[in-house]
């Protein structure tokens, strides 16, 4: 299986494979890039490499199949593969503490990133199996060199 669907709806196992669909052309960084994806030179242990796309972070809208980072690592060759996608919706300031519509269910985890984004983030590992759930933050399994 490529992803923990442990304890997800059958919904939101249907939107998830959306998401796969719609984010298949960024399996190269280049097809990433070209869409208007710019590498943020930001690596994060257990997550990998982020690229934004600044126009879909600032419309404040979930859109399952426009994240607004694409998170990749280098696998063995050293060529970079997509991981994961990352959702970041703005932090409301009349309502900071309520984290945004995603997908259905309540399986998926929103983080509340007021240290250096003011976003709420939820990542989904499409893309990479997750023994800890497929809405973790973290991966175990990404080893970021």
């Amino acid at each position: 299986a490529f992803l923990n669907t442990s304890g997800i709806s059958g919904q939101t196992i249907g939107e998830l494979m959306q998401v796969r669909a719609a984010t298949m052309k960024y399996q190269d960084t280049a097809s990433a890039v070209a869409d208007g994806y710019v590498n943020l030179d930001l690596k994060l242990p257990n997550m990998g490499f982020h690229f934004l796309k600044k126009e879909l972070a600032e419309d404040g809208k979930f859109d399952l199949r426009k994240p607004e980072f694409l998170v990749y690592n280098p696998n063995a060759n050293g060529k970079f593969e997509l991981v994961a996608v990352e959702y970041g919706v703005p932090i409301d300031p009349n309502n900071p503490f309520t984290p945004p519509a995603g997908f259905t269910g309540d399986a998926d985890e929103w983080d509340r990133n007021t240290l250096n984004s003011g976003l709420w983030t939820l990542h989904a590992w499409v893309w990479k199996f997750n023994p800890d759930g497929v809405f973790e933050m973290m991966n175990p399994d990404v080893i970021v060199p």
